[in-house]
């Protein structure tokens, strides 16, 4: 099967919608294909981030994939579920490596490693991802579970890029304020 079809050469993808069991057209340019395309943005550097040599990170990121993928399923009209078990598991985790690392009185230059450096721009796509999601919330019933999961994400990968730092020996670097 080919992986063109010539559908979406005018502008417009068809996505499955499981209420109906019927394929519907939707622009491209729509809030929910924008939705799309920021959490498979997400989810395709989280893909690049898992090559890194960090002990366990890989498993972790494959995990969060997953959860990215079933975050854009449901957006595009599957009948699937996002259980609160995943964001409570983000909380543990971030609880545990929180209370390894110094406390926190100003904002952080993203930097440090460059797994760490990834993991913060990984974050800021996450944070993007969610506004997305919370403005197409405005405009469709969006699952509840599906926005505080990627608000928690945002939170997880900024917490996990500090402990990659912290494991690696790199000083965190504080912004000055304005000068």
């Amino acid at each position: 099967m080919a992986i063109y079809t010539k559908i979406g050469d005018k502008g417009e993808t068809t996505l499955f919608n499981s209420k109906t069991s019927r394929k519907v057209m939707v622009a491209k340019d729509s809030l929910k294909i924008d939705a799309l395309g920021a959490i498979d943005e997400v989810n395709s550097y989280l893909g690049i981030i898992s090559f890194s040599e960090e002990p366990g990170l890989k498993r972790t990121i494959e995990k969060l994939q997953e959860e990215l993928f079933t975050i854009g399923s449901i957006l595009a009209g599957a009948n699937l579920r996002l259980y609160s078990t995943k964001t409570k598991y983000l909380e543990r985790q971030i609880d545990k490596m929180q209370k390894k690392l110094p406390a926190v009185k100003h904002f952080i230059l993203p930097g440090g490693t460059l797994v760490g450096a990834q993991l913060y721009y990984a974050r800021a796509l996450a944070r993007r991802a969610e506004r997305i999601v919370v403005a197409l919330s405005k405009k469709e019933e969006i699952k509840p579970q599906v926005l505080v999961y990627l608000n928690r994400l945002s939170d997880f990968l900024y917490i996990l890029a500090r402990t990659v730092n912290h494991d690696r020996g790199a000083k965190e670097k504080f912004w000055q304020g304005a000068k």
